[in-house]
């Protein structure tokens, strides 16, 4: 079933290109179905980019979703137009009387922060709250997984010596969980970031369960015991060549950086990086859309949530 998003989101024509079907607003108001209602928080800075990875990763399951977009009332994007953010993105104040079966938190460049000095942490928590009644189910990807578990269960983020840039092979530690339901034993998935919650943090904590981990990158995938948050430390949305743009960039701007590990053949920068976690990504997305959002959000949503 198709993506329903707006006629003209520059994602549409990427998407389009890569055979997924995607539903435009028009075409999807003529049908007697009721969509999933998806809203993405989205805090990357390259937001145009994120919408395109997300959209994807939402796109391989048989049940229709209908996405939105919110953005931060209390600070403003540098790096995608004013005019995107105006046509497609809704504040807080516009959605807080809603329901939705889904919420989706991205990462944000802002982890060595504290998270009380992030210019919209105020509004984030206030997010992270109304979530709690107004969402079926909330999916928190890196920074966002470290903010949620900081701010719903008191989980500390701590830095690293540098950098973990790569792809790290994961071991499924829990295999009666739905949301792992299929993976393979050992899968790849990626991540990019300087801070780390710690696997013993996340284990000693009675209302919390550790799904999956690397030797390497630590805790990847938590879910919380009443099944309406799940954290996700990685990037399993991240396409083919997000890692080699954010090394390139990294070198640009003079940071003395290493190169992602697992990523290019060889260890060749100018080599084609090998997307090894496609096929987890998808996976992943579509046992949450299917197991903790569709079968178990109400018909109607503004139906009262337990």
């Amino acid at each position: 079933m198709p993506i329903k998003i707006p006629d003209n989101l520059p994602a549409r024509t990427v998407l389009e290109s890569e055979n997924i079907f995607v539903m435009g607003s028009n075409r999807a108001d003529h049908q007697d179905i009721r969509p999933l209602k998806i809203l993405i928080f989205n805090l990357m800075p390259l937001k145009i980019k994120t919408e395109t990875h997300l959209l994807r990763s939402l796109s391989n399951t048989p049940l229709q979703v209908e996405v939105e977009f919110l953005m931060t009332d209390t600070y403003r994007s540098k790096n995608t137009p004013r005019e995107h953010l105006v046509s497609f993105y809704k504040t807080f104040d516009e959605v807080k009387a809603l329901n939705y079966d889904g919420l989706i938190i991205t990462g944000a460049p802002v982890e060595l922060m504290e998270f009380e000095e992030v210019a919209y942490w105020q509004e984030m928590k206030e997010i992270m709250e109304w979530s709690k009644e107004h969402v079926t189910n909330t999916f928190h990807i890196c920074w966002a997984a470290q903010a949620g578990l900081y701010y719903h269960y008191g989980i500390k983020k701590y830095e690293l010596d540098k950098k973990l840039s790569g792809i790290y092979r994961h071991r499924v530690l829990k295999t009666d969980e739905p949301l792992v339901r299929g993976f393979d034993d050992i899968f790849m998935a990626p991540h990019s970031r300087y801070t780390e919650v710690r696997k013993e943090d996340v284990e000693k904590n009675d209302k919390l369960c550790l799904l999956a981990a690397s030797e390497e990158a630590g805790a990847y995938l938590i879910i919380s015991k009443d099944k309406k948050q799940i954290f996700v430390t990685g990037h399993s949305e991240y396409d083919r060549y997000t890692l080699k743009e954010e090394y390139e960039r990294d070198i640009n701007k003079g940071l003395d950086i290493e190169m992602p590990v697992n990523y290019f053949p060889g260890d060749d920068p100018s080599a084609e990086p090998l997307a090894t976690w496609r096929s987890h990504a998808h996976l992943l997305y579509s046992n949450w859309l299917n197991y903790y959002v569709y079968q178990a959000t109400p018909y109607i949503l503004n139906a009262a949530r337990s």
